[in-house]
């Protein structure tokens, strides 16, 4: 009565194969490629790639590496390169990359430097 096992369909199940949300604080360095299925939110600094379903950069975030997600949110510093649907950044951010993206929103203030590009688009 008390030992019965969580099926497949349980809730628990259904959001742990979905992902959940991970913040890496401002005083956080990591060196080495990070992977989820869930929110990464970098407020501290990642030297190294990234994949997860949603990315977040944080306004004390810096990531210099590959970043691949659905969506990527830039508030803080990025350098490298990123893969994504959506591409947003903030007044707040800096970023030197190369971008490709299927939908863009750049806030007045942020400041770019580097070569962006649609999916759908050839060359």
């Amino acid at each position: 009565m008390f030992s019965k096992s969580a099926d497949a369909d349980s809730p628990a199940k259904a959001a742990s194969a979905a992902g959940g949300r991970s913040l890496l604080s401002s005083d956080l360095h990591i060196t080495g490629n990070v992977t989820s299925t869930g929110v990464v939110e970098v407020q501290g600094e990642v030297l190294g790639d990234m994949d997860a379903k949603s990315l977040v950069i944080g306004a004390t975030g810096t990531v210099e590496g590959k970043l691949r997600a659905e969506t990527v949110e830039v508030r803080g510093r990025i350098n490298g390169s990123v893969s994504c649907m959506q591409f947003t950044m903030r007044s707040t951010a800096t970023a030197e990359a190369q971008v490709t993206y299927e939908t863009l929103v750049i806030e007045s203030g942020a400041q770019i430097e580097g070569k962006f590009k649609h999916a759908g688009s050839k060359g």
